[in-house]
């Protein structure tokens, strides 16, 4: 804790029956302290895990600047409990992602329309009369391949020209899909670092009545309602808060790595241990990087 930044992401990691909640300094990188549940946490978890973690700040007099978690309904009432009125601010990343899930399924149920308006044909070889009506399905079936084999466009942040090129090429006579890319691109303009949340929740609004006319668009993009997304653009006001919990994330992942090859962590005395080892090669990163670039010295000569 002696170069506590102020700045927290916390989660929760569910192996089987057993749950890890993590606190780790979200700019420091490094897990400050852990609990191992053999349940599915509630609130009343949340809380009291909170509040040992207050009580360690309150021992050594540092103050938090601001909490980092995912969407989860776990953490809203335990955070205002707790630490009051704390920034808290929902991971960006988990936001996203939750977002282009609700495009990509409108894109799929378009292609769903598609295919079943492509009309039928007869079976056997198509007689001469027919080669027409073949090569209109063939091109209605082409363009509903394109759909499918370039659906990543319609959520990628930042296109190429020739990207570009190709997204207007697959969409002509598809105004709905264009305006859905046009969302797109004015959901991810909503955490621009450059404006503050005012300015960025003015946008959203604007974005929501734009939303609200499109009625086939605007059933499947719920998620722009929520009101987490709120929480999402708290980091435009402070330049120091992550606009992402990847600082837990990333020791989540690392421990399901660990798991893989150390199959028998499976009980809560393990794994409870695991992760102290885990938090003790942290606090020995200095060290060995040091060590690391003095031998890399002396090799060099």
């Amino acid at each position: 804790m002696e170069d506590f930044s102020g700045y927290i992401a916390a989660d929760e990691l569910y192996d089987g029956p057993f749950c890890i909640l993590s606190i780790v300094d979200n700019r420091r990188h490094k897990r400050i302290i852990y609990e191992v549940l053999d349940h599915a946490p509630t609130c009343q978890d949340i809380q009291r895990f909170f509040g040992r973690f207050a009580a360690i700040l309150k021992q050594r007099q540092l103050t938090l600047s601001g909490i980092t978690t995912d969407a989860s309904p776990l953490y809203p009432a335990p955070i205002t409990e707790v630490f009051g009125s704390v920034p808290h601010q929902v991971c960006e990343f988990h936001t996203i992602a939750e977002l282009n899930k609700a495009v990509l399924r409108s894109l799929a149920k378009m292609r769903k329309i598609m295919t079943a308006k492509l009309p039928r044909l007869p079976r056997g070889r198509p007689t001469r009369k027919m080669k027409k009506a073949v090569r209109l399905h063939k091109r209605k079936l082409n363009r509903i391949c394109d759909l499918f084999d370039h659906r990543y466009l319609f959520v990628q942040h930042e296109l190429t020209p020739g990207e570009k090129k190709t997204l207007h090429r697959i969409t002509r006579g598809l105004p709905q899909l264009r305006s859905l890319r046009e969302i797109v691109n004015e959901v991810y303009r909503l955490f621009d670092r450059r404006c503050s949340s005012e300015t960025a929740l003015a946008k959203l609004a604007q974005l929501r009545r734009r939303v609200r006319r499109f009625k086939a668009i605007g059933r499947t993009l719920q998620k722009l309602f929520s009101p987490n997304l709120e929480k999402t653009l708290v980091f435009l006001d402070d330049s120091l808060l992550p606009s992402t919990s990847n600082a837990v994330e990333r020791g989540n992942r690392r421990h399901r790595k660990m798991q893989k090859s150390v199959y028998r962590v499976r009980s809560k005395e393990h794994i409870s241990h695991r992760i102290a080892l885990d938090m003790q090669r942290d606090a020995q990163m200095p060290k060995r990087i040091r060590t690391t670039a003095t031998l890399h010295l002396e090799r060099v000569g």
